[in-house]
């Protein structure tokens, strides 16, 4: 299928009027698959962090803004510790995803046909499938952001400007959740200036969307500028080490392997060339062609442009579906038959390394052979035991006056949360928002200590002795059984601890 046999968006779409079930259908589904399985494993440690986080509520949190935290303390306090229902918020962020790409493709003229394409296309596409299986800021970043697209199609089909309000409230809430939406918006304002829609620059509309989203941003804007824009910080250290670690290479090929489903990559293509080619449209193509580019040359990670795809599914499937129209009979249901069972198989094989579909088995082992986020939700529990083990070793003088120290976020989630069961300290660290929460004001004489070299130990601690190993039950290797598997048992800290925070927090 070449881009000049594609019929062209008509410059007028037709209003739809078909049932939206078939489409609901779908994301339900989904949402139903997702959640009988993410009862499997452990949680991972970007969760734990969240975890962490959602203990103590703030207008913004070193890495990230303070939504996702906030969802999860939502989560604690109806749910408590329950793997499944503390990802219930991803799981029905990503159902809206697939139902706003199946109405997307409605609104854009398509029937039913483009619309269960484009639901089941955006479902079965790894990115999407990945965000409902643990609690991120990457799940909500893709809802906002294909909400904006969604009332941008609505915004141009109908003419009504008002949907700016919508725009600049799916932007506001963007921005509480992951700064990189950033250049998302950045796509928007390009092609507001770039083509027809630069009309709305003298609506009044437009301006009250873009109040809207700085009224929604500002409790953690004024956050950032009280605490010296250390998030920017963050930023910027952590985009320097994936750099340098080589977790921004492959971006290009990571579009087509993982941010879309594989098969799907005619169909997205076809979007983004129906995009350019109709007139009323064009601007959401800037929408992807901008923040593409700037994430390219700045070495982004590939994920950072997933929230994207979507919007080119939808409006390839209603493109496909009129090409198919085109066809004789046969043909036709052949093409289309071939085009979703291909969508299918490869994401069944997606499904197969990224949901959490079983914890024993053949199946685990290929999976954890291949998603390295799955090996991080493994040994969690393990290591607490561990812990509160060599604690109860301990004589009941040290056990009176005692710290834990730890080297890493997941770690500190894990005793934060997970250690309550054993009546563990909090954790002490000065790892990204642990810094912020300080150190005790009445220094432990004896500390364990987490995530650490001997040598760092050795450095910042007296008497260090090595107590126990961190390692899970089904001997997978990964951050924490690989790189810091050591726990040690110290005597006070060398320096106050006072020298240690005044050289700010640790990114990681």
């Amino acid at each position: 299928m070449h881009s000049h046999d594609l019929p062209q968006p008509p410059a007028t779409t037709p209003l739809q009027h078909g049932s939206t079930a078939p489409v609901l259908v779908i994301a339900v589904l989904f949402g139903v698959a997702h959640m009988l399985t993410n009862g499997q494993y452990g949680f991972h440690r970007d969760e734990l962090q969240f975890l962490s986080d959602a203990q103590h509520l703030d207008w913004g949190f070193v890495p990230y803004p303070p939504l996702t935290a906030a969802l999860e303390h939502v989560g604690l306090e109806i749910f408590g510790l329950s793997l499944v229902w503390l990802r219930l918020f991803s799981v029905l962020a990503q159902a809206v995803v697939i139902l706003a790409s199946g109405l997307m493709a409605r609104d854009l003229g398509g029937g039913r046909l483009a619309q269960i394409f484009a639901a089941i296309a955006v479902g079965l596409s790894p990115a999407p499938m990945g965000n409902a299986t643990m609690f991120q800021y990457s799940s909500f970043d893709m809802l906002w952001w294909v909400l904006i697209a969604w009332s941008a199609i609505r915004l141009l089909r109908d003419d009504d400007p008002r949907w700016w309000v919508a725009i600049g409230l799916f932007a506001g809430l963007g921005l509480q959740t992951k700064y990189s939406i950033a250049f998302e918006l950045l796509g928007v304002l390009v092609g507001v200036l770039l083509t027809d829609a630069r009309r709305y620059l003298m609506n009044r509309w437009f301006w009250a969307g873009g109040a809207v989203a700085l009224l929604v941003f500002a409790p953690n804007l004024v956050w950032l500028v009280r605490h010296d824009f250390i998030s920017y910080r963050f930023l910027q250290g952590i985009h320097a080490r994936d750099v340098n670690e080589g977790r921004a290479d492959g971006f290009l090929r990571d579009q087509f392997l993982i941010n879309a489903n594989l098969f799907a990559a005619p169909v997205w293509i076809a979007g983004l060339v129906g995009y350019l080619r109709a007139r009323r449209y064009r601007m959401l193509a800037w929408m992807y062609v901008v923040p593409l580019l700037l994430f390219m040359l700045l070495r982004g990670r590939f994920y950072y442009v997933s929230a994207a795809y979507p919007m080119l599914l939808a409006m390839g499937s209603v493109i496909t579906e009129r090409w198919l129209s085109t066809l004789r009979p046969a043909w036709r249901a052949g093409t289309a038959t071939l085009l979703f069972s291909s969508v299918v198989a490869i994401g069944i094989y997606a499904a197969l390394i990224i949901m959490p579909i079983t914890s024993s088995g053949p199946l685990r082992d290929f999976a954890l052979k291949r998603n390295n986020d799955l090996r991080e939700k493994v040994g969690w529990n393990e290591l607490v035991t561990q812990v509160a083990a060599i604690r109860d070793a301990l004589p009941a003088e040290q056990q009176a006056d005692l710290g834990i120290v730890v080297g890493n976020y997941g770690e500190q989630g894990a005793i934060a949360l997970l250690g309550k069961a054993y009546g563990l300290p909090s954790p002490i660290t000065a790892v990204n928002s642990g810094w912020l929460r300080g150190y005790p004001q009445t220094p432990p004489h004896t500390v364990i200590v987490l995530g650490s070299s001997r040598e760092r130990a050795d450095e910042l601690f007296t008497d260090c002795r090595l107590a126990g190993h961190s390692g899970n039950a089904w001997g997978v290797v990964n951050e924490e059984s690989r790189d810091h598997p050591d726990i040690f048992v110290c005597g006070p800290m060398r320096k106050p601890w006072s020298e240690l925070w005044s050289h700010g927090p640790e990114f990681g």
